[in-house]
């Protein structure tokens, strides 16, 4: 989150037009034209960086103006602030066209570094090549008391990613032992302090060891992990390799994009020689296997720095950190080499039974779980415990940590594939996962779109689409339980003016209790509990800005849920979902526009349920009577009830259910008559809110349908109908405000009446067989539907007197 100064800067840069922008350019431009610029033009080189990096799309500068930041880029002598913002001005208005800068004279590392960092910007791959070459000349040719390579690293590393193979067997050999040189040999004693100068300077000390985390000396060599009150050139290169190594293996190792061909027999003798024996002297081995080597001790280096207690807290991030990408290097290593696996597993192992028990090593366990899903099967090792830890868990004791959650449900993405039989693990922790959504709604939404379909299967469908409806609800839960958590530091931030005076009961009350535990389960219970209970008592969190965020997630969800549902869902379980549709559209926690919108979603979701199974009417029809019966839904908006009605009209008939009876229909349509009448003859009132249009017109056309099947019913649906058109011609149209509404309802009256003057056309229109009813009825008009739909409306308006006869 950004500050309220900060967001107006960026309001302000973002609101600059193009002909401001051109002026200020203008200005810069002849402050860089100085001999001498000073702090005046780095201060209007930071004003024109915020400018063209605050937006989303790229602004152009004039050619003039690129011209005169590379002139203040390239000369060595120039201030280092100003040449960076320099750099990044070039590269946020990337691509530049025109652009005039080589790096081929380059010699320093810290020039070749922002120029080759505009250079890479560009996108051209040619280019790309070129930097990497140019950079390994330097490396090349740099001498052991020449300048720092540091700021060469991250260039070779963007470079390899950009443009995997550019380098050549030599050069890629050349920095492989070069890593091996500064991940295994940095030099152990600290940096000497700088000298004062002046003519009585003391004697200087010999400079002193460096330290473990816990103050101890070190005996065995530097590592990232170890600490120093002044760092050495080696121990800082030291560092920035271990940060591009994992990156290096991939792209240069055995089958990865960027690995050098060769043809020497003698390497791949090597390399068999290493999968043999892992304990062969690493003095014969070729640089890419002695790397390997190397970074496979660095690694045991670091997991057994991790078990010392940090005397700082920074310190102790940096061991979860480096932990963290310990883990992953070794998995690399696995994979491109399997004799480290055998070495690896009985370290891994341990390390697993440690951080299990320790909440703060959280996040290291997803590496940790996913060398045990890569390599399980090779080492003839189970990963089900530390799937179910990290599944059920972590979810449940870190939802709070946005970090964790993102990178939780990302390892639950990726490890897909890998999962196996433990697929079943993650769809029963799915209660657990879905905490990390309820806390995280915004920025996890998406993520959860993509995995939902392989958290769904026909024993979890029924549960999860309760729990999802009721994710709100889950939400309030969990920030009630962060609120009356004793442990204050690990509370978030919230509006400390929100009153959950009441909230509290339901962590007293025995009965509510158990459906808090039940919401706040970590793994599916088989058996959902309706939660309606709960819902007054957390009422008063439903002004909580993140019960609302969560909130506007859910149709979404929905939509995904039901999308993966109907791909498996037989007819046991279609009923089983349509059935729990109808009861939840008017049974949700109480949101302002949450349950209007949750029921557009559920109005749709059961057309497309009835469409694939259309008995469900007949085989649902008294749940169908008690929605219609009690007008269920139009607090909510009444679209759940209008595709309720719609569906009675089109699949109640023999034609779709041999089970469908007269007797059926005749009580279908007396529910339906006494819905219309009450709805468009009361007023609207807090109990019964003001009838959409587009529920009268379903009922009307469902009654007219449901008469055309049962031909005793059509005197009574004539004559609702020419009320309906005298209502909605009336100037006193009881509910029905809007004209505009009113003359629909009126037409649609008449389309209907005049139709059911021939009932036998009536019927054919009204139900069609399976057949009329396919598409191409409908767009081709030599068939039947559409030619009988015009032969009717002529005949009936020439017997009403409209057309001469």
């Amino acid at each position: 989150m950004f500050t309220a100064g900060t967001e107006s800067l960026l309001r302000q840069a973002r609101e600059v037009q193009d002909e401001e922008l051109r002026q200020f350019c203008s200005r810069l431009s002849a402050l860089l034209r100085k001999e001498e610029p000073g702090p005046e033009a780095v201060d209007a080189l930071r004003r024109l960086f915020l400018i063209v990096s605050a937006t989303k799309y790229g602004r152009k500068l004039e050619k003039a103006c690129v011209d005169l930041l590379q002139t203040a880029l390239c000369p060595p002598a120039r201030p280092e602030p100003l040449q960076l913002l320099c750099a990044a001005i070039l590269r946020e208005t990337a691509p530049c066209l025109g652009l005039s800068l080589s790096c081929d004279h380059v010699q320093s590392p810290r020039q070749l570094s922002l120029v080759a960092s505009v250079l890479l910007a560009q996108g051209d791959r040619q280019q790309v090549r070129n930097v990497g070459q140019r950079v390994f000349k330097v490396l090349e040719s740099r001498q052991p008391e020449g300048p720092s390579l540091r700021p060469l690293l991250p260039v070779v590393s963007k470079v390899a990613s950009l443009a995997p193979g550019a380098f050549h067997e030599d050069q890629a050999n050349l920095l492989n032992k070069r890593l091996v040189d500064w991940l295994r040999y940095a030099s152990i004693p600290q940096a000497l302090p700088p000298s004062s100068g002046g003519f009585f300077t003391p004697r200087a000390r010999q400079p002193g060891p460096v330290t473990e985390v816990d103050g101890a000396v070190a005996t065995d060599f530097f590592t990232v992990l170890s600490t120093a009150q002044r760092f050495t050139e080696d121990q800082w290169l030291n560092v920035q390799a271990f940060s591009m190594l994992r990156a290096w293996l991939q792209l240069s190792g055995p089958g990865g994009p960027g690995a050098p061909d060769t043809d020497d027999r003698s390497e791949q003798e090597g390399s068999t020689l290493s999968v043999l024996s892992a304990a062969s002297s690493t003095g014969r081995l070729p640089p890419p296997e002695r790397l390997r080597e190397k970074a496979f001790e660095y690694c045991q280096r670091l997991i057994e720095q991790s078990n010392r207690r940090a005397l700082r807290r920074a310190d102790s991030d940096l061991q979860k950190a480096c932990l963290v990408e310990a883990v992953l290097v070794l998995d690399v290593l696995c994979r491109q080499d399997p004799s480290f696996l055998y070495r690896t597993l009985s370290c891994l192992k341990a390390l697993q039974a440690r951080l299990c028990g320790d909440p703060a090593c959280a996040r290291v366990l997803l590496p940790l779980a996913q060398f045990f899903l890569s390599h399980g099967e090779a080492a003839a090792v189970d990963a089900e415990a530390v799937c179910q830890h990290v599944f059920s868990r972590l979810p449940a004791e870190h939802f709070h940590s946005p970090m964790l959650a993102f990178e939780l449900v990302q390892f639950c993405r990726d490890s897909l594939p890998l999962l196996g039989r433990n697929l079943s693990l993650l769809r029963r922790s799915f209660p657990s996962l879905l905490k990390l959504l309820a806390w995280n709604s915004p920025p996890l939404t998406s993520e959860f779109v993509a995995l939902l379909p392989s958290l769904v299967d026909a024993s979890t469908a029924v549960e999860m689409l309760h729990a999802l409806l009721d994710l709100p609800c889950l939400t309030a839960a969990l920030d009630l339980q962060l609120r009356l958590s004793p442990a204050a530091s690990e509370r978030p931030l919230w509006d400390a003016s929100l009153r959950t005076a009441g909230c509290p009961d339901a962590f007293q009350d025995p009965q509510l209790q158990g459906l808090l535990q039940h919401l706040l389960r970590a793994e599916a219970s088989g058996a959902p509990e309706r939660l309606a209970p709960l819902y007054p008592l957390l009422q008063p969190m439903a002004s909580c800005a993140r019960v609302l965020q969560c909130a506007e997630a859910v149709p979404t969800l929905l939509q995904a849920f039901f999308s993966a549902a109907t791909q498996f869902a037989d007819g046991a379980l279609t009923n089983q979902l349509a059935r729990l549709l109808l009861e939840r559209s008017d049974s949700l926690y109480q949101l302002p526009g949450y349950g209007a919108r949750v029921n557009q979603v559920l109005s749709a979701q059961f057309l497309g349920l009835c469409q694939r199974r259309p008995c469900l009417v007949v085989e649902l029809a008294k749940e169908l009577l008690e929605l219609v019966g009690s007008g269920g839904g139009l607090r909510s908006g009444g679209s759940v009830l209008t595709s309720v009605v719609w569906a009675v009209g089109e699949y109640l008939a023999v034609s779709w259910d041999r089970r469908c009876t007269v007797d059926q229909i005749n009580k279908f349509f007396e529910a339906l008559e006494a819905l219309l009448f009450e709805v468009t003859q009361s007023r609207p009132s807090a109990t019964l809110p003001q009838c959409p249009p587009q529920l009268v017109t379903a009922l009307m056309t469902t009654l007219t349908k449901l008469a055309s099947r049962s031909q005793d019913l059509i005197p009574r649906v004539s004559l609702f109908l020419s009320k309906m058109r005298a209502l909605a011609q009336s100037p006193a149209a009881g509910s029905l405000r809007c004209r505009e509404d009113e003359r629909a309802i009126g037409t649609r009256a008449t389309e209907l009446l005049n139709l059911l003057k021939m009932p036998s056309v009536a019927q054919f229109v009204l139900t069609p067989s399976v057949e009329v009813a396919a598409p191409r009825y409908h767009r081709d008009t030599n068939t039947a539907l559409p030619l009988a739909l015009r032969t009717v409306s002529r005949l009936v308006e020439k017997e009403a007197g409209l057309l001469p006869g």
